[in-house]
């Protein structure tokens, strides 16, 4: 597999959540985060995780994957896509960016998206659920690179992708756009499993 590196977003602040920390619900016996962790190493590919810093509890739930401190954490999704960006070595061909916080995702989806993409002038890849709705995980070559470490706020690289070609690719079900942000989206997550 050409240098493909896996970037999990986990510095969030969990606001909607009313207390709780998101990405430490148990999810089959473990932290979400872990789970995101493992089932990432799973591919065999570098993996990196942001977190809002070293001492953070979200810290002792990152298995192998390397981690990425975003001290601006506050300013929203950009200061994490920023500083993972930095944070990859040289070489590194593309980039999957994946919120941790959608414990549908799997190994295998991680590997079918990048499965799919063809080198230096390969499109943006962005898997979407089933009945074609874009979701997560997005994968960015590195032509992309440069945009992605000017980003700024919480809007993720939603300018980046209006700009380049986006190529779906279906994932099963609704694995690509289950993300979990409240205790009401946990809950009936939870029923429905």
């Amino acid at each position: 597999m050409t240098a493909i590196a896996i970037l999990l977003l986990a510095a969030g602040a969990s606001a909607r959540m009313q207390g709780r920390d998101k990405l430490m619900e148990e999810v089959d016996g473990q932290p979400l985060l872990t789970l995101m962790c493992r089932r990432a190493g799973l591919t065999g590919l570098q993996v990196f995780v942001t977190l809002p810093g070293p001492s953070h509890p979200r810290a002792a739930a990152t298995g192998d994957a390397i981690q990425v401190p975003v001290p601006d954490a506050a300013e929203g999704m950009a200061a994490s896509i920023r500083r993972g960006i930095a944070a990859l070595p040289a070489g590194t061909e593309s980039v999957m960016i994946l919120p941790a916080d959608m414990p549908e995702i799997t190994a295998q989806d991680m590997l079918r998206l990048a499965a799919h993409f063809g080198g230096h002038d390969s499109p943006i890849l962005r898997a979407t659920a089933q009945d074609g709705t874009p979701g997560h995980p997005v994968l960015f070559p590195q032509r992309c690179f440069k945009a992605l470490k000017s980003l700024g706020g919480d809007q993720g690289a939603r300018s980046i992708l209006k700009a380049e070609t986006v190529r779906p690719v279906p994932l099963p079900g609704r694995h690509a756009v289950t993300d979990l942000d409240t205790p009401h989206d946990w809950a009936a997550w939870r029923q429905n499993r």
